[in-house]
């Protein structure tokens, strides 16, 4: 009966042991670790679904993450404020929206760099930006156009 505790007990670590380095190695490979980078902040009417630690990309890859999602009680309106790597230095003309990642997928922030010489200091604005389009609305609408005929 002893030999036997000391088997599961080793058994058991061996076990734990596994499911850390499974863990670990998840995580490392996977996209969810913070990028470090500089602050930049854009205002939206709607970010329906985005969250802090939502994925900033431009053309699909990630650039950095939505650190903080505040309401301006002047106008009301939502503040974005995410970190941008070091390496990328946007122009100021920059463009951001809201999208999903497909259908089921997650909202993230979408910027297409634009085309000035002036480029986004740290704590900068976007200005050019595009509310996040609601699929249920959408659909609701479509539905309710359907309907009507």
């Amino acid at each position: 009966m002893k030999g036997r505790s000391v088997v599961e007990t080793v058994l058991g670590a061996v076990v734990l042991i596994v499911a850390v380095v499974f863990v670990v190695s998840a995580y490392k490979g996977s996209d969810i670790q913070p990028v470090s980078g500089y602050p930049l902040s854009a205002r939206f009417n709607s970010v329906d679904g985005l969250a802090a630690g939502n994925d900033v990309r431009i053309g699909g890859v990630k650039i950095g993450s939505v650190e903080d999602l505040a309401i301006d009680p002047q106008t009301y309106a939502v503040v974005v404020k995410m970190t941008v790597a070091d390496n990328l230095k946007l122009p100021e003309d920059s463009f951001v929206s809201i999208t999903s990642d497909g259908l089921l997928g997650g909202k993230y922030v979408r910027i297409e760099p634009g085309h000035s010489q002036k480029l986004l200091e740290p704590n900068g604005q976007l200005n050019k930006t595009r509310d996040v389009v609601v699929l249920e609305q959408v659909l609701g609408r479509a539905i309710f156009l359907l309907t009507e005929q």
